[in-house]
């Protein structure tokens, strides 16, 4: 049979056809399973931003709590440390107390709500 020239018959146009076909389906569905990929790279990267970040954060609020806590504690102790004892406080009031009830300026009542008062104080 002899070999024709020119152009290319119906079967060579579609093998051809279906060749670029094939080929162009390949190339396009390797493109999205690239893209799809980045894009998971990328929203992973971006999560673990934020947890950093949120740690971060967290840190920081634990160190100003931490100080917080220590500014309090120093501010009590201080205090602590310039008040005069407060049991000896109430046994001056009620020495004086037990006084004025002796010159008779205090009834017993007035001097036992005083009393108790001063203790419960």
């Amino acid at each position: 049979m002899p070999r024709r020239m020119g152009r290319p018959g119906l079967m060579g146009t579609m093998a051809r056809t279906a060749v670029i076909a094939g080929t162009a389906t390949a190339v396009s569905g390797a493109v999205k399973k690239k893209g799809a990929q980045s894009a998971a790279q990328q929203q992973q990267a971006a999560a673990a931003q934020q947890q950093a970040a949120a740690a971060q954060q967290q840190e920081v609020a634990d160190q100003a709590a931490a100080t917080a806590v220590a500014d309090v504690q120093a501010q009590q102790a201080a205090a602590a440390a310039t008040a005069p004892p407060a049991s000896e406080d109430r046994m001056a009031k009620i020495k004086e107390l037990g006084e004025m009830k002796t010159q008779g300026l205090l009834t017993d009542e007035e001097f036992a709500a005083e009393k108790a008062r001063i203790l419960a104080g």
